[in-house]
């Protein structure tokens, strides 16, 4: 299934956990040092570097572009890092997260709530995932280097959702179904 950004509430009650999904359209990257500004600077100035709503984020420090190319490897970082922001921008309308790992309780009670999901991208697979980036573009906190926000046009950019907007969540199902009794 190939979905496009904006990613609505609609599109994302859709989705179940174990699907397979390509995205295509504009996401960014954002890590911790990145959240942990964004939010700051919401605090004091009520607006994010980039619209958040109904928009995709991925947890990702990209390597610097090779000639001739938009980007570098561009795998996903841990997700747990991000927990303490995720539930916070999940209610200014962030609908998908995309990283590596598990989320903990209030995260999943977020996406819940705000019908947000969880896509794990394969770790490992950066200079794979980078053939799917069109565009990459820094658009704040150039300071942070890989870090700093980015604004990719991907296209057929594979995913798989780990937990959906029902909180169902694969790091729970998939361990039970291989547990010998």
């Amino acid at each position: 299934m190939n979905i496009s950004v904006p990613f609505t509430a609609e599109k994302a009650k859709q989705l179940k956990a174990g699907d397979v999904v390509t995205i295509s359209g504009v996401i960014y990257t954002a890590r911790d040092a990145a959240h942990k500004r964004m939010l700051e600077e919401y605090d004091k100035t009520g607006k994010f570097p980039f619209d958040v709503e109904n928009q995709i984020v991925y947890y990702a420090g990209p390597a610097p572009a090779k000639p001739e190319q938009p980007i570098g490897s561009v795998g996903p970082t841990t997700s747990y890092r991000m927990d303490a922001y995720s539930p916070r921008l999940l209610h200014f309308g962030l609908r998908g997260m995309i990283g590596k790992g598990t989320r903990n309780k209030e995260v999943v009670e977020a996406m819940k709530a705000c019908h947000g999901v969880y896509f794990g991208a394969t770790g490992g697979a950066g200079a794979l995932l980078a053939n799917h980036v069109e565009k990459a573009e820094v658009v704040s906190y150039e300071d942070l280097g890989a870090e700093a926000i980015r604004k990719l046009v991907v296209k057929d950019f594979p995913v798989i959702v780990i937990i959906d907007s029902y909180g169902n969540n694969l790091y729970e199902t998939e361990p039970l179904k291989y547990k010998r009794g």
